[in-house]
């Protein structure tokens, strides 16, 4: 017997009960045949309420320490034309503006974005490309990494995350037959992921380029590539990191630094971040000094608002609020990579490596941003997501995000014997 079958059953069953006993049932029952043959709509389904309320959760608490950590920015000469609410009025537009693109994301099915992966990460290359051009792309702090839109500015290398994420996903699909042969599955990979990090390198932006690298080599593994293939590219990987790192003399300041930030060369130079981040989070202690107290913001910490929001965190709420923190983003990886996991339970493996590639991104750059705040990892340009300042990044998160909930959407449609 079909489910549309058994449900009419059941709701003439549950009807009559009614009618015998003189008074409408309080139950909203559920048919196959509702709206569009054999596929339920998504406020019957609902959605991963627990995603979704961990994902406010982190929006909310950034918006509010983004606020907290920019209020005094007016004061810098830097920022005399700023008002006081001009970085928390920003990004509130950000936010309105990726929850508008979350809500279209979710409309659109997953056959779709398996079609669009190969073009989607075309046009990422040529935005990547475009940005590169005298005059086009945006120059700040010596990086060429933006796009100015009127009074926005948009940074490609968020879009090419998401771009190789789903090429990544297509191509392991697609290679599933031939996924133990070095040349013919993994090599044409490689070879795209190098093309989009000498771009980013050529901004330079590093920081995008490892967490495209480590999204790639977790969809290579989870996709079922060789374990020895696997371990070879990242062991070149790592060596690659290495090359660039010693043929770059900051970037090898960074590393020494990092090393040892007290030192007054590296404390009033490349550790001067470091140094103040860690001072933040010393002052904090157990409980913090409480909202809107941090004295790190107060033009000693550079980027409180963007890449060392966690410092301030740490400074205003203390080891309590950091822990926090770490949890919320557990919880989130975690949920995206049991997503997957259903997904490819159901012969979905598409959707599956897609969801699972978010639970990468998200807990990569989180961690490595929480490493450098934390001075456990050396200085990089990597904003928290879901909380730091930055308007495509925050975008982008949410309509992965988005992504990731309709993936979970497809999976309870299949589950109820609902049809794509």
């Amino acid at each position: 017997m079909s489910e549309g079958a058994m449900a009419g059953r059941l709701s003439g069953w549950f009807s009559g009960m009614s009618k015998a006993a003189g008074e409408v049932l309080p139950i909203r029952t559920w048919s196959a045949d509702e709206g569009r043959p054999g596929t339920p709509s998504a406020s019957v389904l609902g959605v991963d309420q627990t995603l979704v309320w961990v994902t406010v959760a982190l929006l909310t608490w950034g918006l509010i320490m983004v606020y907290s950590a920019s209020i005094a920015m007016p004061d810098n000469p830097r920022f005399t034309n700023y008002t006081h609410t001009y970085f928390l009025s920003r990004h509130a537009m950000w936010l309105v503006m990726g929850f508008v693109a979350a809500l279209l994301t979710f409309q659109v099915p997953m056959k779709v974005w398996e079609r669009s992966a190969p073009w989607l990460f075309v046009l990422s290359l040529v935005f990547l490309i475009m940005v590169l051009i005298p005059h086009v792309g945006k120059v700040v702090y010596g990086a060429r990494r933006w796009f100015s839109l009127g009074p926005l500015s948009f940074q490609p290398s968020e879009l090419a995350k998401f771009s190789v994420l789903l090429y990544a996903a297509d191509y392991m699909v697609r290679k599933m037959e031939v996924k133990e042969r070095f040349f013919r599955a993994v090599l044409p990979m490689g070879v795209a992921v190098a093309l989009v990090g000498g771009l980013l390198l050529a901004e330079p932006d590093m920081g995008a380029f490892m967490v495209i690298a480590v999204i790639a080599m977790g969809i290579l593994f989870l996709g079922g590539v060789n374990a020895r293939m696997f371990f070879l590219i990242a062991t070149v990987l790592v060596g690659a990191f290495g090359l660039m790192i010693a043929l770059s003399p900051w970037r090898r300041e960074r590393i020494f630094a990092y090393l040892d930030p007290w030192t007054e060369e590296h404390a009033l130079g490349k550790g001067y971040q470091l140094s103040h981040s860690l001072i933040a989070i010393g002052r904090g202690e157990i409980f913090g000094v409480g909202l809107g107290g941090s004295v790190e913001k107060l033009h000693w910490l550079p980027e409180a608002h963007t890449d060392f929001l966690l410092a301030v965190i740490g400074e205003e709420f203390g080891l309590v609020g950091v822990i926090c923190v770490i949890g919320l983003f557990l919880w989130l990886t975690r949920r995206m990579m049991h997503i997957g996991r259903q997904a490819i339970a159901l012969d979905r493996v598409f959707a599956g490596l897609v969801a699972q590639g978010v639970g990468i991104w998200m807990g990569f750059q989180s961690f490595i941003n929480m490493g450098v705040n934390l001075g456990a990892l050396p200085t990089k340009g990597l904003t928290l997501p879901l909380m730091s300042y930055g308007g495509s990044a925050v975008l982008m998160n949410l309509v992965t995000i988005a992504v990731v909930l309709r993936v979970d959407y497809e999976n309870k449609v299949l589950m109820r014997g609902g049809r794509l």
